[in-house]
């Protein structure tokens, strides 16, 4: 048992990145997606503090992240969360469990493609996209990220892509149309 301890510790330590943290909060799930130790070298050497960068979701389209900084784990912890928190979006999916359609998001030098997935696909995403996604709720997608793997750009990406989600019930009423038109499929009338 103290070796496991020790050992859990120990990658705590070295800033391991793999450890999604599952905590619901009411109705809220928080993963974290990375931490990363920081140094500000000061007169009598270093001053080592943390950043923690978090997910948060309702499993049920509305997601956010948020990043916070601190000199010890927990606190850092706690501030992204907050800052997620006080962050989300509400994301359009398709019958509840993938996108609408397939789109591509940039944040810097990250970037990421979204598609969409039949059903029983499961997430198909490295990382800091899939942590984004189990918070979400979405149950089907396929996912590639084509630039940076820094996780802080990937989610970032992520998340522009996300905002430009439109479902087909935005698009018919902003043209004046019905679903039906703007998917291709014959009404019963026209059979």
């Amino acid at each position: 048992m103290a070796a496991t301890q020790r050992g859990e510790r120990g990658d705590r330590e070295r800033g391991d990145r793999g450890g999604d943290r599952d905590r619901g909060e009411g109705d809220l799930v928080d993963k974290l997606v990375s931490i990363n130790r920081v140094a500000k070298v000061v007169k009598g050497g270093r001053r080592f503090g943390f950043a923690a960068l978090v997910v948060v979701g309702d499993q049920k389209g509305r997601v956010g992240y948020g990043s916070g900084k601190a000199r010890e784990v927990p606190e850092a912890i706690r501030k992204a969360t907050e800052h997620a928190k006080r962050n989300l979006i509400r994301v359009n999916l398709r019958e509840g469990r993938t996108l609408h359609h397939d789109i591509e998001g940039r944040h810097g030098a990250g970037k990421v493609l979204l598609r969409t997935a039949p059903a029983g696909t499961g997430i198909i995403a490295g990382g800091p996209m899939r942590a984004v996604f189990e918070t979400l709720g979405v149950a089907d997608v396929v996912t590639k990220s084509l630039g940076s793997s820094n996780p802080h750009n990937m989610v970032k990406a992520t998340f522009e892509a996300l905002k430009g989600l439109n479902a087909p019930r935005h698009i018919a009423s902003k043209r004046g149309k019905k679903v039906a038109d703007l998917l291709g499929r014959k009404s019963e009338t026209e059979e």
